[in-house]
């Protein structure tokens, strides 16, 4: 297998919990480079147990697990991976400017004691771009609706170029043409060829947007397919239940 050929992600047998304690266990998942993938199941399903343990923020108990071909355990680049956590605001005691905060997607990949240069703010020029907030740059962070406020984090998770990018439900607490936006701003990041995790319960949200449905129930995976097939899926479940109940 070539480098270009490498999984973004191998899991085989991967288990992620707490204090010793499995949440989620016996996964075995592949994401080439390019791929959309989401990641669904109710709460506390360990769906995002499972994506907070690829950053290192959950308990990494068995299995194995590569990202970009590195053992997890000996993965020193946390750049590589960028990651877009659940959040409904940035607002706070302290008045940061949009482009302020996505600099600070930069702050690991730079000696603390070197200021931002040119090429950093070019970087968060493209990141603002890419989420279409360039005309917002100098923006209080704190007058941007929800949304706006959820593409302001992607532009950080992308700002120092990571190779994958983990989201934990971007369109999640945002009214539906802010959801609108957002599956806009996605869409054009996967045909670009970045590669998503995404963390959702909002399928209807990221429609066109995802590649692959990954499903996980009481901390397993039930489903990894194509979007059609888990709506087969779905339909001969729903079948079954109706079975079941005549």
């Amino acid at each position: 297998m070539t480098s270009s050929e490498t999984p973004v992600l191998g899991l085989s047998g991967a288990a992620f919990g707490y204090d010793g304690n499995p949440v989620v266990s016996g996964v075995d998942l592949t994401v080439s480079r390019g791929e959309v993938v989401a990641v669904l199941g109710p709460n506390g399903s360990g769906k995002t147990t499972l994506v907070t343990g690829l950053l290192g923020l959950s308990e990494h108990l068995g299995g194995q697990v590569e990202i970009l071909g590195t053992p997890l355990a000996r993965l020193t680049d946390r750049t590589r991976l960028g990651y877009v956590p659940q959040r409904h605001t940035l607002g706070g005691g302290v008045r940061s400017t949009v482009s302020e905060v996505v600099a600070t997607g930069l702050l690991a990949s730079r000696p603390w004691w070197r200021p931002a240069g040119h090429t950093d703010r070019a970087a968060v020029e493209r990141a603002l771009d890419a989420v279409g907030l360039a005309d917002r740059a100098r923006f209080d962070v704190a007058t941007l609706s929800g949304g706006q406020q959820r593409r302001v984090l992607i532009a950080r998770a992308l700002v120092a170029g990571p190779e994958v990018i983990v989201m934990d439900e971007p369109t999640a607490g945002v009214d539906r043409a802010s959801q609108g936006v957002l599956a806009g701003v996605l869409q054009r990041l996967g045909r670009g060829g970045t590669t998503m995790l995404v963390v959702t319960h909002e399928l209807a949200a990221l429609r066109g947007v995802v590649d692959r449905i990954v499903e996980i129930d009481t901390g397993h995976v039930t489903f990894d397919g194509t979007p059609q097939a888990y709506a087969d899926h779905q339909g001969e479940q729903a079948r079954s239940v109706g079975r079941g109940a005549a």
